[in-house]
């Protein structure tokens, strides 16, 4: 009887933390990420700010140094990534307009909407966006390679033993030629797509003229278009050049370090990005 009684009251017990140790697997883990993200947060906040006021503060502080620093950064991240942009444009006119001209000639309205869909999924969304990703790819992991190995290497330090502040000389630069990149890109990038796309329209035999075209583009564009684009795409360079810089240059990193790094930088810019493009479809259709 006692055998049969210890049973029976040790079973429940062992079914209750079958029951809730699942739960309380995922509500650590889920917790974990949430106090992981605001640290984050916070880190990267911080250093947005203390940017900002060296750029406010130290404005014409060292110009003959910091400005040829801007110089070099707009054109690494701007005049030397124009050729893949050039055949970004090209594939993604080919790939929405062809999409679009297929799918629109079955309803016979491929001449009507074909400007305004352009402006919509090119010009507001994916023409930014898409910027903003292939720059990161591109520029945003060589910042956090470069700033953490110069980190790693003992050059932060060396500067500042010098009187030079790092973030003035490192990351101001960075941001500035960033923004502009950004932005420059994303105009080149809007303006080859829609170029293209009407070539793909005349490859498929759709009546329709370039003055047409051009008409339909310009009446679906507005002020808020060009104000909003320009918002958009200035804040994706910022905000990918505050987080690789934040990663490379503003913790301590040995070598082995640099890699994880950069797969932080990565995905915590590609994050931001995708929820500041979500903050401004809300003033898109708020507007």
């Amino acid at each position: 009887m006692q055998e049969a009684g210890s049973t029976t009251f040790a079973a429940p017990p062992s079914r209750a933390r079958k029951r809730w140790k699942l739960p309380r697997f995922y509500s650590d883990f889920v917790g974990r990420q949430v106090f992981a993200f605001l640290l984050a947060l916070h880190g990267v906040g911080a250093f947005a700010l203390i940017t900002l006021g060296v750029l406010l503060r130290n404005f014409r502080v060292a110009q003959p140094v910091i400005r040829p620093l801007i110089a070099r950064e707009i054109h690494r991240a701007g005049v030397q990534l124009l050729p893949m942009f050039f055949f970004a444009a090209v594939a993604l006119g080919f790939l929405v307009i062809g999409q679009t001209v297929s799918w629109l000639t079955r309803v016979e309205a491929a001449n009507n909407w074909l400007g305004n869909i352009m402006v919509i999924v090119v010009v507001r969304e994916i023409g930014p966006l898409l910027t903003a990703l292939l720059v990161l790819a591109r520029v945003g992991t060589a910042n956090v390679v470069e700033l953490g190995t110069a980190r790693a290497m003992g050059e932060v330090e060396a500067l500042e033993a010098l009187g030079i502040d790092p973030v003035h000389y490192f990351v101001v630069p960075r941001v500035a030629g960033m923004a502009v990149g950004v932005f420059s890109l994303t105009v080149y990038l809007i303006l080859g797509t829609l170029v293209s796309g009407y070539l793909w329209v005349f490859i498929q035999e759709v009546p329709l003229l370039p003055g047409d075209y051009f008409r339909q583009l310009a009446g679906a564009l507005g002020y808020m278009d060009f104000a909003l684009l320009a918002l958009k795409t200035c804040a994706f360079g910022f905000i990918i050049a505050i987080v690789t810089c934040y990663h490379g240059l503003a913790q301590p990193l040995q070598l082995n370090e640099i890699s994880r790094a950069t797969v932080r930088a990565v995905g915590q810019s590609t994050v931001a990005c995708i929820l500041l493009d979500a903050l401004f479809i809300i003033l898109y259709l708020a507007a």
